[in-house]
């Protein structure tokens, strides 16, 4: 080979190795920046996750750390060591969803709250609430609670199945179609009684007075409720009962107060036994035809403070004589009016004491379709009377025995005709 052939090759080797040079350094470079790349990328990616495991529960996030939302002494990962455990162990885990585990935590994680009124509603539940309050649905017709652990008939609706089938308040639920209640909240057993028009459900009660326990069948069938009824009885007397404030109640009770006034009625019977509650505003504006413009209630919060609602009617029953009727299954909103018209002097109140249902419960929805119901504060009638575990209590107590009940005898409201016609 020849001087300039070899001196060709050397150059050649050369360029080679600054171009290997080169090379090496920009991958290096590269390297170097995609390293850093990914370091930020993964600190997005971390604060993403942990921002979205405290306000979004996404599954995605369950290894984040999370400091600043959850107290120092709670180590969050057993909440991930229990959810694989279950996913590992569970005899039938190939049965169990992720979603069926998720929705069952934030359950249990309302229920520690040990309040009977707060409840984590998935979208089935959700739904079913929403008719509830629209009153239309399919079931027995009443209204159910935890009363002392035990779960409990707060009130049969008016006209329904469960008041048909001899359902009473206080009634005690020990089993539903032979399956025990004990431990079972109210979501499940609402889940459990309710079904389809025509079938039957079968409930093992306890009632006080009973020697022993009792099967009570029930058939189902569509619930429609209109919320408000109106009786115009002898010497010109309203009767005018109020089974839940519902949507359609305010309209109702108003064209029904506008009769009574326009009529220039004798006297009024509020008639709300087993109204188990409903709408806070509703309460208000209905007393708003006897206390216009006057305190109706005031909700105390967590930290102390108090918020007043003001009646807001058209006082068509402020100088019409009245008298309402509670029983064990007046609750709630129910407390609320005849608590106020008790408090203002502007009615009697004849039967027994109410269910003591004094707390407030306010319902976010969640996007997914599910919600949550929870207790943000307790009510106290206009003069501080706090009623919660406690009731209404009569002016004039009246009880109405099962003997009564089954002989279609009402001493409650002949009492209170006797009343407004003396």
């Amino acid at each position: 080979m020849t001087d300039k052939g070899n001196k060709k090759n050397k150059i050649k080797n050369i360029i080679k190795n600054i171009l290997f040079v080169f090379l090496g350094v920009f991958i290096l470079l590269v390297a170097f920046l995609s390293g850093a790349s990914l370091a930020v990328e993964n600190n997005v990616v971390k604060k993403v996750a942990e921002k979205n495991v405290i306000f979004l529960g996404r599954l995605s996030g369950k290894y984040s750390k999370v400091d600043n939302q959850i107290a120092q002494n709670i180590d969050f990962g057993l909440y991930w060591d229990v959810w694989d455990a279950m996913k590992e162990l569970y005899v039938d885990k190939d049965q169990i969803s992720d979603k069926q585990l998720f929705y069952g935590s934030l359950k249990g994680l309302v229920n520690s709250l040990e309040d009977p009124y707060s409840e984590f509603m998935d979208p089935q539940l959700t739904k079913e609430f929403e008719e509830d309050m629209s009153g239309s649905f399919e079931g027995i017709g009443a209204e159910i609670g935890i009363r002392d652990g035990i779960l409990t008939v707060i009130a049969p609706l008016e006209g329904t199945p469960a008041q048909k089938a001899g359902l009473m308040s206080g009634d005690k639920i020990l089993e539903i179609n032979g399956e025990s209640t004990k431990d079972m909240n109210i979501d499940q057993a609402v889940s459990k009684i309710r079904g389809p028009k025509g079938t039957e459900v079968v409930l093992n009660i306890f009632r006080t007075g009973l020697e022993d326990f009792k099967d009570i069948n029930i058939i189902r069938d569509t619930i429609v409720i209109k919320s408000v009824s109106l009786e115009i009885l002898d010497n010109n007397i309203f009767l005018i009962k109020i089974n839940a404030f519902n949507d359609d109640t305010e309209y109702l009770f108003s064209d029904f107060a506008k009769q009574a006034f326009d009529n220039k009625a004798k006297g009024v019977i509020l008639d709300l036994r087993n109204n188990p509650g409903g709408y806070l505003e509703t309460s208000v504006n209905v007393l708003g035809e006897w206390i216009n413009g006057e305190v109706a209630l005031a909700e105390r919060f967590t930290d102390g403070h108090e918020m007043e609602y003001i009646a807001k009617g058209n006082n068509y029953l402020k100088d019409i004589p009245t008298v309402v009727l509670i029983n064990y299954g007046s609750a709630s909103a129910s407390e609320i009016v005849s608590g106020a018209l008790q408090d203002y002097g502007k009615a009697k109140i004849i039967g027994e004491k109410s269910y003591g249902k004094g707390s407030v419960q306010m319902v976010k929805n969640i996007k997914d379709g599910s919600s949550l119901k929870i207790t943000i504060a307790k009510w106290l009638t206009p003069k501080g009377q706090d009623i919660n575990k406690e009731g209404i209590k009569p002016d004039e107590e009246v009880k109405l025995s099962l003997e009564d009940f089954e002989n279609d005898i009402d001493n409650q409201l002949n009492r209170a005709l006797e009343i407004l016609n003396q």
